[in-house]
């Protein structure tokens, strides 16, 4: 059923005319599939991360700036959604100026307590990202080669995620297309908006790419081969919002996208330290640290309609997680010292798609391959294997900090060797592992903000340290001691 033809403004100043179509009803799987298909159009809208630029934002600007981010995401949300109903070439002009308006309100909001941060002014205009561009800028296809260090974060070995079409030719973009509504090619179709079948791969197919394993001990002569491990179920209670107090505090939905929560039970948008510390926790050793990621859905067409969910274009039922190991692990260039309490730490990027993948840092395999790491592909797993995603966090702390305005410039990766920037220490490595049963085929995706087509490479983990300081100080003396403790 042919929904309409969406002239979009393309960066250059041209116009291109991409057929979107749905299938009828848009409510049961496609014979034969993982789950039911729509032919989406080719561009995807991608804007400058203000939030990634943010540098000091004074106590009294916290707020402001947390609805600023909100509102930056959702005129996006509105925005590509406009674009997907042919809405024409209005789209990006009409874009700039909501995000003209919201920036400088964020902007005077820091200015009235420290320097002013003119340089997000610049900020408001966005472009439409050809969808075969994938996230990087080049790389390796990640089914093939993996940094040897890639549970530490490095990002260097990135596949693009989808094909050029040979057939297309890169300077028709100011030019009119039109995509065949029957094409069954991967980078023209997905689930409200992805992902394609492109962004899965076997992973019987995959090679060996990974020396050690997630939960590996590090190695070398100086080493703290220790461990602490800490329980907090799988989220059975069902703790599920689509806020993120890390990122932006004080707003509901601010998330845009479903968390599954571990551990405090208290968290939300507006838990605060003090909240935080008075909670109770999933926990079963007294730690009320906070533990999130995105839900991953099981793309059978079900709509919940709450923010988060259909509202925000997650659709599909939460999978509960089969597993959540959450453990901390030592240094390869000697011992580790404490976290602060709440501290707070965010790997990867919800925005990698369009940003690119310099922060991204999720990690996709199968029980029994986990020698076979994926950054940027939703593995495809054999019949009785289980689904993996693993975030291992930033493993250096600046010694002064719990939280900096990108909620980044805080914390650091070492490198393989184990060493930190200089300036910063060594803590124990958070690694948060999560097991899946999903159902076999191209049929589960991770929530995800609408213009990000829900690709795996967005995936992300977020953590607050909220350990009392005795258990804190209990998980370093083990680290350090080369024991494994819980």
């Amino acid at each position: 059923m042919l929904v309409g033809a969406s002239a979009l403004l393309l960066g250059g100043g041209g116009l291109a005319v991409v057929a979107t179509t749905a299938l009828a009803g848009n409510s049961q799987p496609e014979a034969g599939s993982g789950h039911q298909h729509t032919v989406s159009a080719s561009y995807t809208i991608s804007c400058p991360d203000v939030g990634e630029r943010l540098r000091k934002v004074p106590h009294s600007a916290q707020l402001p700036v947390s609805k600023g981010l909100s509102s930056l995401d959702r005129q996006v949300h509105d925005a590509y959604h406009k674009m997907m109903g042919g809405s024409g070439s209005n789209v990006l002009s009409g874009l700039k100026a909501q995000r003209q308006k919201t920036i400088n309100m964020m902007v005077t909001a820091i200015a009235k307590n420290t320097k002013r941060p003119s340089y997000l002014l610049k900020m408001s205009g966005c472009t439409m990202k050809p969808i075969s561009e994938g996230a990087g800028a080049g790389g390796n296809d990640s089914t093939k080669s993996v940094q040897d260090g890639w549970y530490q974060g490095q990002t260097q070995n990135q596949t693009q995620g989808q094909t050029q079409d040979p057939n297309q030719d890169p300077n028709q973009s100011g030019q009119q297309q039109t995509q065949d509504p029957n094409q069954n090619g991967g980078q023209q179709q997905g689930q409200q908006g992805g992902p394609s079948p492109d962004d899965f791969v076997d992973i019987t197919t995959v090679q060996p790419n990974a020396d050690a394993p997630p939960f590996a001990a590090p190695k070398g002569g100086n080493a703290t081969t220790g461990s602490f491990t800490t329980e907090c179920g799988r989220n059975e209670d069902g703790h599920f919002n689509s806020d993120n107090v890390i990122v932006t505090p004080g707003v509901s939905n601010g998330a845009h996208h479903t968390h599954d929560y571990v551990g405090n039970k208290a968290t939300d948008a507006f838990a605060d330290d003090n909240k935080l510390a008075a909670s109770d926790t999933t926990c079963n050793n007294g730690d009320q640290s906070t533990h999130y990621w995105p839900v991953l859905r099981k793309l059978d067409g079900a709509a919940e309609q709450k923010p988060g969910a259909a509202q925000d274009a997650n659709v599909g039922t939460t999978l509960t997680p089969a597993t959540v190991t959450l453990k901390f692990r030592g240094s390869q260039a000697g011992q580790v010292t404490a976290m602060p309490r709440f501290l707070r730490i965010i790997t990867g990027d919800a925005k990698a798609f369009t940003n690119g993948t310099k922060n991204a840092n999720a990690s996709w395999s199968c029980t029994g391959f986990e020698d076979r790491q994926l950054k940027d592909k939703y593995p495809l797993c054999p019949q009785g294997s289980q689904v993996v995603r693993t975030f291992a966090f930033q493993n250096c702390w600046d010694g002064r900090d719990i939280d900096s305005g990108n909620h980044r410039d805080h914390v650091a990766f070492s490198d393989q060797n184990g060493t930190c920037p200089n300036g910063f220490k060594a803590i124990p490595q958070l690694t948060q592992r999560i097991t899946y049963d999903v159902p076999q085929g191209d049929s589960f995706a991770v929530d995800s903000f609408p213009e990000q087509l829900h690709k795996p490479v967005t995936d992300h983990g977020d953590f607050i340290n909220v350990m009392p300081d005795d258990l804190m100080s209990k998980a370093v003396e083990c680290i350090n001691d080369g024991r494994n403790c819980t």
